[in-house]
């Protein structure tokens, strides 16, 4: 298998992808503006998107586990050019809504199976880091995504930055066309585009006790920095007193620390999977206490925001490594039920950053009630570790 440049291939995809997702917060205003909808209206284009991938990503990773990975993944990359096509042509909210459900639909899928792929043509030992570079994907659609795709859609309006994913995701179809080989066999570990297991097989997969432990520390363990993400704007703005201007570059600079944290904790999970995690979930919630701490500190707070994003993302390759080891005979739907776990923790994580702030708390103190999250995670994350070592009956 071609693997130098079969990860960059589907690292494209995953860019173009994440970006879709994550630009419509960028477009919203104008996007309200010209289809005549409100902009809470508007924002449900993301709550419809996140029950999409939720809700559709097992069902449709269920329904096509018997496909061979390299056309499963040429349809999805098609759906996803379609559904952007489709958003920018939209002549109503109607249709644009419809559009970014279908889209979504199929975003879990794609990434279970461009993981599987991936890792099956990593090395021995080199799970996690060839995780991390997917997820390098993610890390720059909120770097340079979803900035050059609001920037595309202030000069050329907002239909274009939907017009310029779908061209990227094309080119990554036409990359990955070439890079995924044509194999006729494969086993429930997913080599390469070999066919993948049975429905029933990938379903039994979730009765087991590490598969779900895995999953729950996906869950756990990212809600408390997600609770950050979602509220960051007010954080910094209304409690550290930066001004709105400078909200763009500190998103940037939790980008480049998001990077940066997502390979140290690939090839740290790599050396040691379990000890790892644990270590990197406690500097994690350390991370948000110490946040919390010099949040009336300007200079302060721009150091440790570079510090969160780096910490929040070093525990991604591990948890996503973790849940494809424990997942091995048939990890695709696992894989897909993961990113929905991820999906889950930020819906409660904006849930009870709201209940928090709402419940007179003030906004400072959803730092504080995302570290204790992350204890929870951690938690979680030693009984998963202790349970791990007793054999399953599944």
């Amino acid at each position: 298998m071609r693997t130098g440049a079969l990860v960059p291939s589907l690292m494209l995809c995953v860019f173009g992808i994440t970006t879709g997702e994550f630009v419509i917060a960028g477009i919203l205003p104008d996007v309200a503006g010209d289809l005549a909808v409100s902009i809470p209206a508007a924002g449900l284009l993301v709550t419809a998107y996140a029950i999409g991938m939720i809700v559709g990503g097992p069902a449709l990773t269920a329904l096509t586990a018997r496909f061979p990975r390299k056309p499963l993944i040429l349809i999805l990359l098609g759906v996803t050019i379609a559904g952007n096509l489709a958003s920018a042509l939209a002549p109503a909210y109607g249709v644009l809504f419809a559009a970014r459900i279908v889209t979504a639909l199929v975003t879990s899928t794609f990434f279970a199976n461009a993981v599987v792929i991936a890792v099956s043509a990593a090395a021995p030992g080199r799970q996690a880091s060839t995780v991390s570079k997917l997820v390098f994907g993610m890390n720059l659609s909120m770097i340079l995504g979803a900035p050059l795709g609001t920037l595309i859609g202030d000069q050329y309006g907002w239909r274009a930055t939907f017009l310029a994913i779908a061209a990227c995701c094309a080119a990554g179809l036409a990359l990955v066309s070439r890079q995924v080989p044509d194999a006729r066999s494969g086993s429930g570990s997913g080599a390469g585009s070999g066919a993948a297991t049975s429905a029933v097989a990938e379903l039994r997969v979730l009765r087991n006790r590490d598969v779900r432990l895995a999953i729950a520390v996906t869950a756990v363990g990212n809600a408390g920095p997600l609770m950050v993400f979602t509220f960051f704007a007010p954080l910094v703005t209304g409690v550290t007193g930066f001004p709105g201007a400078a909200v763009a570059v500190l998103l940037l600079v939790y980008g480049v620390g998001a990077a940066a944290g997502n390979f140290a904790g690939g090839r740290l999970s790599d050396l040691a999977p379990m000890r790892s995690q644990l270590g990197l979930l406690g500097l994690l919630a350390a991370a948000l206490v110490l946040m919390w701490a010099v949040s009336g500190s300007p200079a302060a707070t721009a150091v440790m925001v570079f510090v969160l994003g780096a910490a929040g993302f070093s525990v991604i390759p591990g948890m996503q490594a973790r849940v494809l080891a424990a997942a091995s005979a048939a990890p695709t739907l696992a894989m897909a039920v993961n990113a929905s776990a991820y999906q889950l923790a930020a819906a409660f994580a904006a849930w009870l950053g709201g209940r928090v702030i709402d419940g007179g708390l003030g906004l400072r103190s959803v730092y504080v009630v995302a570290a204790a999250v992350t204890l929870a995670g951690i938690a979680v994350s030693a009984y998963a570790w202790r349970r791990s070592r007793v054999p399953s009956a599944a």
